[in-house]
């Protein structure tokens, strides 16, 4: 007769929420307890009144990714700094292991890259820098490209004019969107 070998618990990546600027003390405390850890961080240069100085900083600030299997939830609960993991009331949602891939190519690359406002395609944004600068539209994609679509209600039509993502902010972001002038079209 044979024996049934019970299947190593399946291991996932999960968002977990810090307090604020925990993000380094949780990881650290997490690889202590031997759980896989991730921490995006990017660089940028700070200025004080006194100093300018190169600053590693979260990526992702509240946010620390972690590869465990369900049954390890409350071993990383456990840990001082950690609120909760992302996703409805607490629950685990693992992510799909694609997007953290890409993340860590562009790390391992030394791509720059930096923290961008979450972009939905069919939501209202505003063009923050070029020639189309404090337009706003509806934010479409089209072969690959994004487009600002335009409307005129009245006569319901619509053009659609190339953007880079870069220079695309949601409507509703104040820190990141940049103050609209009084002398735009509107």
């Amino acid at each position: 007769m044979a024996v049934a070998v019970p299947e190593p618990p399946q291991l996932q990546w999960y968002a977990v929420n810090t307090r604020s600027r925990h993000e380094k003390y949780v990881s650290r405390q997490l690889q202590g307890k031997f759980i896989e850890v991730f921490l995006p961080a990017c660089t940028s240069l700070h200025r004080w009144n006194d100093r300018t100085a190169i600053v590693s900083q979260p990526l992702f600030p509240g946010y620390v990714f972690v590869r465990i299997s369900a049954s390890d939830r409350m071993r990383v609960l456990s840990v001082p700094g950690v609120v909760s993991f992302a996703g409805p009331r607490g629950r685990l949602c693992p992510i799909p292991n694609e997007e953290l891939a890409a993340l860590r190519v562009c790390l391992e690359r030394r791509v720059r890259i930096e923290p961008h406002p979450y972009l939905v395609v069919g939501r209202r944004v505003r063009i923050r820098h070029g020639s189309l600068a404090d337009l706003e539209g509806i934010l479409v994609r089209k072969k690959g490209l994004f487009r600002l679509v335009l409307s005129v209600n009245l006569i319901t039509r619509s053009v659609a004019a190339e953007v880079d993502a870069s220079d695309v902010v949601p409507v509703g972001t104040s820190a990141l969107a940049q103050p609209r002038r009084d002398n735009q079209f509107h």
